[in-house]
């Protein structure tokens, strides 16, 4: 018998979608949001012109560690209009542009997330930008760019794809949740967080590994994931979908790590949160 998941509906009639409750929010939060839409745009569309030519490349932190001359570029366009419209705001870039800002505003940018996705053709790449203000993740923006379409979320305004709302998935059962996860660039981590990946496999319902941070949390935030867990992860990988899976109704939860660098960055509905993190302890992920 074919699975039959039961998903939450958005809250609320159709003139109460991601346009109307954006409409609620602060001019200010309007403004940034369209900022951020237009520059994820574009940079995205640096993308899709840019697998049309040939593509150079370079390793940063270890031979499996790739960027692109679309990588730079798709940063330089964001950054330059940055500059040039929102001079006093902070920055924070994955490929090294870094300002430290006099407004309050901090743009943390990742302007191709999944390179290596990008360079084979595989259809998994985006554009991440997230918007902090006062030190608190406030906007989210990812546009994937493989598959034309875009994730945008305010917070305490909900998060929406395109013009649909998004719903995380309730689900209750760990047994049936379908679980993503990313791998390190560093060899040895990733045989410890292979035999991570092994243990947790034999207890849901399967795992996906798509090589995008920003989109496995937008994939929660719709429903396509019920959870998502990922170790070594940078703030530029996350700063977005973060803000967009917590709008749509998933809890993310940065614990401490076994292994590896920097906090574990976990997502997923809140009533399968509690089980999932207690799993992803028995299998060594979280100290």
């Amino acid at each position: 018998m074919a699975d039959e998941r039961h998903r939450e509906s958005p809250s609320g009639p159709a003139e109460t979608g991601p346009d109307g409750r954006w409409a609620a929010a602060p001019p200010r939060l309007r403004e940034l949001l369209a900022l951020a839409g237009d520059l994820a745009h574009d940079a995205g569309q640096v993308h899709v012109e840019g697998r049309r030519h040939a593509l150079r490349t370079e390793t940063k932190s270890s031979p499996t560690d790739i960027v692109s001359q679309i990588d730079k570029a798709a940063e330089r366009l964001i950054v330059d209009r940055l500059a040039r419209l929102r001079p006093d705001d902070a920055l924070l870039a994955e490929e090294g542009s870094l300002s430290r800002g006099t407004s309050g505003v901090r743009w943390v940018i990742d302007p191709l997330d999944g390179t290596t996705n990008y360079i084979y053709g595989y259809p998994a790449f985006a554009v991440s930008i997230g918007v902090e203000i006062e030190g608190r993740p406030t906007i989210g923006v990812v546009c994937d760019s493989s598959a034309g379409r875009t994730y945008r979320a305010i917070a305490g305004c909900g998060a929406a794809c395109d013009d649909q709302p998004l719903q995380a998935h309730r689900e209750t059962d760990l047994s049936q949740a379908l679980v993503a996860t990313g791998f390190s660039y560093d060899a040895a981590q990733r045989v410890r967080q292979g035999a991570t990946a092994a243990h947790v496999l034999g207890r849901v319902r399967d795992i996906r590994r798509a090589g995008s941070a920003a989109l496995d949390l937008c994939h929660v935030a719709a429903g396509h994931l019920d959870a998502y867990w990922e170790l070594d992860l940078s703030p530029w990988d996350y700063a977005a979908g973060a803000v967009i899976a917590r709008e749509a109704g998933a809890e993310v939860v940065f614990a401490a790590a076994a292994h590896g660098r920097g906090p574990a960055v976990v997502a997923a509905h809140p009533t399968l949160m509690p089980a999932f993190l207690d799993l992803l302890r028995e299998a060594g992920a979280l100290a």
